[in-house]
């Protein structure tokens, strides 16, 4: 599943960052500590999602939800 339908709260890890060859979303989600193995957690969910990403917290559109496949 991506990000999109994750859980408030939850914490996921990521299983695959899939960007459809687009190296410069890649290597942004990459910066942000967005990558295979990782542990997420959706913190909030509105117009776009507030995630958890280690100890920072990010506004993510989407577009990049899409993007992150996850597991629990």
């Amino acid at each position: 599943m991506n990000l999109n339908d994750a859980k408030l709260g939850v914490e996921y890890r990521v299983t695959d960052v899939n960007t459809y060859g687009d190296e410069d979303m890649k290597a942004f989600l990459f910066s942000l500590g967005c990558y295979s193995g990782e542990k997420i957690t959706v913190v909030d969910k509105k117009k776009n999602l507030v995630v958890s990403i280690k100890d920072a917290r990010y506004n993510i559109d989407p577009e990049l939800g899409a993007a992150i496949q996850i597991e629990e």
